[in-house]
């Protein structure tokens, strides 16, 4: 009996001394890194790979130092015009001191959320509506920047902060979009408009034109005459210039017979 209880309780010790060395092996991949504390005091960050920690004195906590993206959840606020929007973000952080990680904060992924939520209530409830929508690239810089420098001192990094979506109330879409129509019917009348007064610019100069050479007109008329017979109509409307008939209208003003003259001799017989 006395050797088999000697040999039992020689196998029970080795077994807890193998078990005491296996606990004393780590290995952390390398996106990880282990913060070792030796009875409570703070020895430094570990790893990646493997290596010791002596049990029962030293006690590991293992730190991602990987990129990680955090969903900011829907904020409802109020704009410096008085708006009522709902708004939500996306953030990508890490950490790159685990130390500070692990000693100046209990859980650097809950406070980062928090400070997520206040700093894009406070940041967005400080712009009107239109330069929320207009200068999202400047919101999220300056989110970025603000975020950042309130978890430096836990060892964390903020890269981007991104604003995912603006909702808006149905009365504020509604009007948003009365505003555009508005606007593209402004746009459109000023178009229109200027398009008229290039129009009427051409068709003075064309009556300069015309004037100076009354043979024109007679060309013009020709022209006229010509696309009309292009569309075989059945009827065909003969345009009479003015000048044609402006003789007789003349001399029957005066109590005069009428005399036919062509349109070409109206200058000279004014010049007469």
């Amino acid at each position: 009996m006395g050797p088999a209880i000697f040999l039992s309780c020689l196998a029970l010790l080795a077994f807890i001394v193998l078990m005491v060395l296996l606990s004393a092996i780590k290995i952390v991949p390398e996106y990880e890194r282990g913060v070792i504390f030796r009875l409570g005091r703070l020895i430094g960050a570990r790893g990646p790979g493997l290596f010791l920690v002596i049990p029962i004195f030293e006690r590991m906590v293992r730190i991602d130092t990987r990129v990680i993206t955090m969903d900011v959840p829907v904020q409802e606020v109020i704009t410096l015009d008085n708006v009522t929007i709902k708004v939500n973000a996306v953030l990508y952080f890490q950490v790159i001191n685990p130390n500070w990680a692990v000693t100046k904060v209990m859980d650097y992924i809950r406070a980062t959320m928090q400070i997520s939520q206040t700093t894009l209530r406070s940041v967005v409830g400080q712009m009107e509506l239109d330069e929320l929508l207009a200068q999202r690239e400047k919101i999220n810089q300056k989110l970025q920047q603000i975020i950042d420098e309130q978890t430096e001192p836990w060892g964390i990094k903020v890269t981007i902060v991104e604003v995912k979506d603006v909702e808006l109330p149905q009365n504020m879409q509604r009007a948003m979009a009365k505003q555009a129509e508005a606007e593209r019917e402004k746009r459109a009348k000023l178009i229109h408009a200027e398009g008229e007064f290039q129009a009427s610019r051409a068709l003075a100069a064309a009556a300069d034109i015309i004037a100076k050479e009354p043979v024109t007109l007679q060309l013009r008329y020709l022209q006229t005459l010509t696309e009309i017979a292009v569309e075989k109509n059945s009827t065909i409307i003969f345009p009479l210039p003015i000048d044609t008939i402006r003789p007789f209208v003349d001399a029957v003003s005066r109590g005069e017979k009428p005399t036919p003259e062509s349109p070409q001799s109206e200058p000279t017989r004014r010049l007469d």
